[in-house]
């Protein structure tokens, strides 16, 4: 993480110092890596790579293939968007919630706080709508953009309790693996974009001031408070 100025006044005028922040390693989330919990539920699995094979042989499609192909799709967005912290961003992944849902990235900045998924769609020329990704050869429709509302949703009300001021989280989903997808009826609430639209979120101002980015993101990397509620 970056170095910041010391000494900022905070939301209630009081000095705030972000480094003055001290969370036992395992209750802070700012070294994550992309993907991290993926990687722990692969490093954790005993099935071992003979038998995966063997099942696949058999028609079957192993769970740990989805998490593979997931944590690519993470680590790719993970890595564009560490790319938009010198432009003043903060960015946390994989953020665990109650039951087995989490956020994949946590985006803070000056254009605001985005809650932001990864799919990734093998090069298909997906479509959405309000609630629902269409994949070409998949039998069912994946429910990526009614989770990413939902972990919004989620986001802010923990933010919001911890911050003590309201914290709105925009839902975005990230489409890894294709360059023409059909958004055209995707909702207003959740911005669908390909990894290759991630650095224009760098260029969004205008919401949030330095020390409140700087608030937001020393609650957001205390796994305890996403424990809250």
């Amino acid at each position: 993480m970056r170095e910041r100025p010391k000494g900022k006044s905070g939301a209630n005028g009081k000095g705030y110092d972000p480094e003055r922040l001290f969370l036992p390693p395992d209750d802070d989330l700012a070294p994550n890596r992309p993907g991290e919990t993926l990687r722990v539920r692969l490093d954790a699995d005993p099935r071992s790579r003979p038998a995966l094979a063997l099942a696949r042989l058999l028609g079957h499609r192993p769970v740990q293939d989805h998490w593979r192909r997931l944590l690519a799709a993470e680590q790719q967005v993970g890595t564009a968007l560490e790319e938009l912290t010198p432009g003043g961003w903060e960015v946390l992944h994989s953020i665990a919630l109650p039951g087995d849902a989490r956020i994949a990235h946590l985006l803070i900045g000056p254009g605001g706080v985005f809650g932001i998924g990864a799919e990734p769609v093998r090069r298909a020329r997906v479509s959405v709508d309000a609630e629902l990704l269409y994949v070409p050869g998949e039998r069912d429709p994946r429910p990526s953009l009614r989770r990413a509302r939902q972990n919004a949703a989620r986001a802010a009300q923990v933010l919001s309790q911890g911050c003590g001021f309201p914290v709105p989280v925009r839902a975005v989903v990230v489409l890894v693996g294709t360059a023409r997808p059909d958004v055209s009826a995707a909702p207003e609430d959740v911005r669908v974009l390909t990894r290759h639209q991630l650095p224009a979120l760098g260029t969004l101002g205008g919401v949030l001031r330095p020390e409140r980015v700087d608030r937001i993101h020393t609650v957001a990397r205390n796994r305890r408070v996403w424990l809250w509620g």
